[in-house]
């Protein structure tokens, strides 16, 4: 079996979650499973024997109430520790224990089962006899395969020495003083009891160090870190895998393929089914098989396993920096320039597996020289799925699938494209709806005709009066503002809310192009509809490339430079302003944002609201901030 020592970068796959922009539900995920506990590891004394047994706690403080030990049933020194009497009854466990999966033995329904192997430990801090048990709760891969066990203080230990008759001594009281018996096991934190010196102490608090230092001047104990994260087992008994490049010589054992001779290419194979006795189908490949050592020169055999795919996926967009490079996995230069990635799209599924194995393979990659930079993904993003009306996923087992060339066929790729991207926010999952589309194709049907009309458009409009003047500016004022929405909000990945304020704005010029064709010239009606043509591109692109020539620009609209918006057309007109009396909130008031204090006072005082308030009170202090707030105190 062949592994990746990702452990190895536990400690820096955590810290450098920190400096990149990632969702934090993916970040939580990631750091629960490298799952990073501080503790200290404890030697148990043998009893008739001169070694040790070393376990790992993260709660040093309840040693004295422990009153058994359990070891992995897979532990080396279990057939050591196992007297002649129970031999047999750990065998047979051990042989159960073997063809359970990983999940199965850690199920928290599952009733607790063991065997004791008749050997004791001895506790370090009182030299009481401990037990010394084997479990399948307990894994090899975790810490040191040994734990300590707490029945009085850990649920799954208090199930186990309840079904066992094994004693349960209370070591952490709560703050209302020891309980005596117990009914379960006491979790939280509390006050030492029944624990020698250190009765009284908090715990873990001050316990922990007190206990461990104690113990780490006679030797016993000292502090550490551990991980939940495992070494990441690559080996793939299949065909469809990268090539493990090491080879197997009766006279130099495993020995690495030297670089000048990789990559390791899979052979043409007529049958790439599993063997029946469970090797790799590339046994049968006798011919690739069949090498010469690197190091002697003498017969080999090329390992056979392959690797698990991830490993390929962990480093794809590299080689998307130098795609057609014969002569390295990638070019440096480029990979430099070109990366690391800036924006990535992909499901939360993979955020244990995939992401994390791509940020090993970067840390990797970063100190062999190979990369300057030791994160692969900058920014990430999830995306939502699209839903079967009904909620559920599509699939074709159930029939529910709408694919999108059916879509496209009756309404145009442009209006489902706006459709998905107006549906919900981008990382929402969320049903398909058939009259969602049909909107969408209606409001860019609307479009193509407002263009159609002012190109159409003769002449200058000239404003009729000046209530139709001011129609024209809020046009402008609302075509900037939503310039200035559209870019916050395609940058932020708001794509719903976009979608929604070009909807707004195109409703707008369409009630005033019909109403008050007058209160802007034509320049300004192109100028308007040319804007929302770019505003409309990222998102509906064909009919924005249609419109674009239809308006007469003669590069294409793809070459085209994003609007800007003018500052002072997009500012807000009003301001909301909040009103408090004695710093409560009272009343909302929506003012011109460029109102005077004592006009916005005077209405504070009478807002109606706020009034009831003042009403018989002497106002001390007027507290003012400009568009934002009125604060009355009074007594």
């Amino acid at each position: 079996q062949w592994y990746f020592k990702i452990t190895d970068y536990a400690q820096r796959l955590l810290d450098d979650l920190s400096g990149i922009d990632w969702p934090e539900q993916i970040k939580l995920m990631q750091t629960n499973w490298i799952g990073r506990s501080e503790g200290a590891e404890v030697d148990f004394g043998l009893q008739g024997r001169d070694d040790t047994l070393t376990v790992f706690t993260t709660r040093p403080d309840t040693l004295f109430g422990a009153t058994y030990m359990v070891l992995a049933p897979e532990h080396p020194l279990v057939d050591e520790l196992t007297t002649d009497e129970q031999r047999a009854a750990v065998k047979a466990y051990q042989d159960q224990a073997r063809r359970q999966s990983e999940i199965e033995r850690l199920s928290t329904e599952k009733e607790k089962t063991g065997v004791f192997t008749g050997a004791y430990a001895v506790n370090p801090v009182n030299d009481a006899p401990v037990p010394i048990w084997i479990s399948d709760y307990v894994l090899m891969g975790y810490g040191t395969g040994a734990i300590m066990a707490v029945p009085a203080h850990d649920e799954r230990d208090f199930q186990f020495a309840t079904r066992f008759g094994i004693p349960i001594v209370e070591v952490i009281a709560p703050e209302s003083g020891p309980q005596g018996q117990l009914t379960e096991a006491y979790t939280g934190d509390g006050v030492m009891t029944n624990s020698g010196r250190f009765d009284g102490m908090q715990a873990p608090g001050e316990a922990f160090d007190a206990i461990v230092e104690w113990l780490g001047e006679r030797g016993a104990a000292r502090k550490k870190v551990n991980y939940k994260l495992r070494d990441w087992l690559i080996s793939r008994q299949r065909y469809w895998g990268a090539p493990i490049p090491m080879v197997h010589c009766e006279k130099c054992g495993v020995v690495p393929v030297p670089k000048e001779q990789l990559p390791v290419l899979l052979p043409d194979l007529e049958d790439f089914h599993p063997t029946d006795d469970g090797r790799s189908p590339l046994a049968r490949a006798e011919d690739w098989v069949r090498t010469s050592c690197p190091s002697c020169g003498g017969p080999a055999r090329r390992e056979t396993d392959t690797m698990d795919t991830f490993a390929c996926s962990s480093w794809y967009h590299f080689r998307y920096a130098s795609p057609h490079d014969e002569t390295a996995a990638f070019d440096r230069e480029k990979a430099e320039y070109w990366l690391p990635v800036d924006l990535y799209v992909g499901g939360a599924e993979h955020a244990v597996m995939h992401l994390l194995y791509a940020r090993f393979f970067c840390k990797v990659a970063q100190d062999a020289g190979y990369i300057s930079f030791g994160e692969p993904y900058y920014r990430l993003r999830n995306q939502g799925m699209i839903q079967a009306e009904d909620g559920q996923k599509m699939s074709k087992s159930k029939g529910n699938v709408v694919t999108p060339d059916s879509v496209v066929e009756r309404y145009g790729a442009d209006a489902l494209r706006v459709y998905e991207l107006f549906i919900a926010p981008f990382e929402q999952s969320v049903a398909w709806s058939d009259r969602g589309v049909q909107g969408t194709y209606r409001f860019l049907g609307r479009f193509w005709n407002l263009v159609g009309e002012v190109v159409e458009a003769q002449g200058s409009g000239v404003a009729a009066d000046e209530a139709e003047a001011e129609r024209g500016r809020h046009v402008l004022r609302t075509l900037h503002k939503t310039i200035r929405k559209l870019t916050r909000d395609l940058e932020g990945f708001r794509f719903n809310t976009a979608v929604s304020a070009l909807m707004e704005l195109q409703n707008e010029v369409l009630d005033v192009w019909a109403g008050a064709r007058g209160s802007l010239t034509l320049a300004q009606w192109r100028e308007v509809v040319e804007t929302m043509t770019l505003l409309l591109c990222p998102m509906a692109p064909h009919v924005a490339a249609e419109a674009w020539e239809v308006l007469g620009r003669g590069e294409d609209v793809l070459d085209a430079s994003w609007p800007v918006w003018d500052e002072e057309l997009a500012a807000d007109e009003v301001v909301t302003v909040v009103v408090q009396v004695n710093g409560k909130l009272r009343e909302r008031l929506q003012v011109p944002v460029d109102a005077e204090k004592d006009d916005v006072v005077a209405q504070a005082r009478a807002a109606e609201n706020a009034a009831r308030f003042l009403e018989g009170k002497q106002v001390v202090k007027e507290i003012y901030v400009p568009g934002k707030l009125v604060n009355f105190v009074v007594r």
